[in-house]
Order: structure tokens, then sequence, then C-alpha cells
């Protein structure tokens, strides 16, 4: 079907949504502690932004916590979760009848929210590469907008992590209301815990602990979304051989290299394609929380991914890898920064990224960190579950 037909499809689909919504709310009240959650459209499970939220919540106590996914049986969520399978009716029951919701995407094109409910969007990119609605100009597809305006308008609050992206979500997310300078829950244990998930994942994964990580995480592909939503994953052709001599000879010691592919994909593949394997490398795609595999590693690999700031914020060394920088500008828009405003070195070739690497210096990488955070406002404290919790208990004792 074309462009004009998918709108239509997708128009009929909102409207029999919205009209199972209000058959809800006629029969259903709200439960003042209940608090609804998912994550990357019910495919990344237990993960991200709402992920951190849910746990402090849990520590306080007191709420009846609901998280929407595709596969309840897949993910580990903790006994004190109601995980529902994220399905129509399930959607529909579950929100009409939650006082908060909380997601990382956007809600199903449709949905409707009762004025005494509150939804706070986390979102699950602060700061990134990709350039994300009006900021992708002629690019930005009008199904994408529709989506976007209609979800926008449902929300109470976005979480902000600095003064950059309270600047740029009228544009980005097409959204004008209030938001929670708070930073990321999701980069709440980069900062307080990388001890604890340096053990955790080098144990889980039978990796020595004296041994180093190498995290190699893309982004997803995702079309021009002209019609029906389709995310796809390239094959690598980094030569991880030479990238560990190289990492060996800069920083010293054995190393090993984790693959990681984004929650979308992962849903979707069992494994990320590569065309160069090495020894020593293990595909972690199925682990749910992209936070911890970061915590735990030495070196970020990656091309347009948001982790690449998430790294940067706890001074995680980052080399960007994006063989194919040209054709995803061409189907995405331009980038949300130039080269030269990035703290990153940017390769296209492996022979760029084993020069980036060899170049590396700690202390030049560690002051263009606190003078990008600077210049942007970036309040990444790792307290940001805390705050926004702390908020969650304003608005349900303000009702």
């Amino acid at each position: 079907m074309n462009e004009t037909e998918y709108i239509e499809y997708r128009k009929r689909q909102a409207g029999e949504l919205t009209a199972l919504f209000h058959k809800a709310i006629s029969e259903n009240e709200i439960v003042k502690n209940r608090i609804v959650f998912s994550s990357f459209e019910g495919d990344g499970g237990y993960s991200c932004n709402p992920k951190y939220i849910a746990e402090e919540l849990i520590r306080r106590g007191g709420y009846e916590i609901v998280w929407l996914t595709h596969e309840p049986n897949k993910h580990n969520f903790p006994k004190e979760i109601r995980v529902k399978k994220d399905t129509i009716e399930n959607q529909v029951y579950w929100l009409s009848t939650a006082r908060i919701w909380i997601d990382n995407y956007r809600k199903p094109w449709g949905t409707v929210k009762r004025k005494e409910q509150i939804y706070i969007q986390t979102w699950h990119a602060s700061i990134g590469f990709k350039a994300v609605g009006l900021y992708r100009g002629n690019k930005f597809p009008q199904i994408a907008r529709l989506v976007s305006e209609a979800d926008s308008s449902l929300i109470d609050y976005v979480i902000s992590n600095s003064e950059y992206c309270d600047r740029i979500y009228p544009k980005k997310l097409l959204y004008n209301g209030k938001t929670i300078r708070s930073g990321s829950p999701r980069c709440d244990c980069l900062i307080n815990n990388k001890k604890e998930l340096h053990k955790k994942i080098r144990e889980q994964y039978d990796i020595p602990q004296d041994v180093k990580i190498i995290l190699y995480a893309p982004t997803f592909r995702g079309g021009t979304q002209k019609s029906e939503k389709n995310v796809s994953v390239g094959i690598s052709t980094l030569k991880f051989e030479n990238i560990k001599k190289e990492l060996s000879c800069k920083f010293c010691g054995e190393w090993f290299v984790l693959l990681r592919l984004h929650p979308q994909l992962s849903a979707k593949y069992d494994r990320m394609p590569i065309s160069n394997e090495t020894e020593n490398m293990i595909d972690v795609s199925q682990h749910e929380d992209m936070s911890e595999l970061l915590g735990a590693s030495d070196v970020l690999i990656t091309d347009y991914s948001s982790c690449a700031f998430d790294a940067l914020f706890a001074h995680i060394p980052v080399f960007l890898y994006a063989e194919d920088m040209q054709e995803y500008l061409e189907n995405r828009g331009e980038f949300m920064w130039a080269r030269e405003e990035l703290p990153f070195s940017i390769a296209e070739t492996n022979e760029e990224l084993l020069h980036n690497i060899k170049v590396y210096e700690r202390d030049t990488y560690i002051k263009n960190a606190e003078y990008f955070m600077k210049k942007h406002g970036v309040m990444e404290n790792g307290n940001a579950s805390k705050i926004i919790t702390d908020k969650i208990e304003e608005l349900i004792e303000k009702e």
C-alpha cells in the first residue's frame, strides 16, 4: 500500500482504539496507586529509563506496578511487578485504570487519557545524534508526525537531563509542556554502581574479572518509514581482531568483545550479524539492560546510538564507527550535531578507527566531556530515579 493508503489504514485503527478506550473509561475507575510502564513499544522488556524508576518505586513500596511487554515470559521482572502481555485489550484496560503512565516511546495512536491521569514520558534518548521530529525536515514522514502529535498531546511531563533537551523538545518531540530536570534514570547505575556492574556482567558471561570489555552497540536502521515501520540491521564489517590488538597496545590487558543489538532488533533477531568473528566474542543482544552492559565495559564502539552520550557522562571511552554515514543521512536526515561539536572521534573505515584508538588521550577526552556537559547544561548526578519518584509521590498525594 502507498503512503496515503497506509495513513488512512492507521487512522481507522486509531479510531477503533479510541472507541475501546472510551468504553473502558465508562466502565472502570482509576486505581490511585496503580502505575503502568512500557518500554520500546513493548519490545524492550525490563529496561531503559522506566526500569530504574520502577526499581525506586519498589524500594519505597506502596505502589501497584504493571508492565506491558510483548513477551512476558522472556524477560526477568521483579516479583513486585505485575507483567502483562502487551495486547490491545491489556493496553486499554490497564492504561484506563492507572493513575500514572510511564513510557520511553510513543503510545499507540488512538490512546485516550483522562484528565485525572498523569503521563510521564521518559524518552529513550536524552542527547543523541539522530534527527528526530521536525529536525528531520522533509525526511519526517507524515504518519510519524501524526503519531507524535497525538502522543505529545497526552503527555504531562517529559524528563530532561539538560538545558539543551529543554530547548529542542518543541521540535524534537513536538512537545511544549512541562519537563522534569532530573537527569536520565538509566545513567544512575553508570555513576553509582560501576564496580558492581563490572563484577556482575563478567560473572554472568563467564569472563575473567581482570579482562577488559569492548561493547559494540550499533543503533537500528529505520528506513524512511513511509509505509509500515520497519527496523533493520546491517552486517557489521568491523575487524574486531585488529581492534583488540590495538586496544591491547593502547590500554594493555586481554580484551573480550560484547555484541549488542538495539532492543527493537533483539526482539526480532537472536544475534547480531557480523562479517569478522574473533575469539572471546559474546553476543549479548538478549541482555535487556544496556546500562548494565555499558557500566561493565571499558570501551564503547557505536555508530549513531545515544548510548555514546551515556558513556560520555560516565567518562567511558567512546569510538564512533559509521561506515554507512551518507546512506544513513539520506534516509534519516542530518545529524543533530556538526562533527566539530562532538567530543568523540568518528571513523568511517577500519583504518580510521584503529588510528583514533592509537591517538586517544584520556585526559583530553575527560576535559572535552566536562566542557560539553557544562556548555549544554547537562545534569547527570546519579539521582534521576529519586527525583522522578519524588515527583510521582507528589502528584499522587496531590490528587
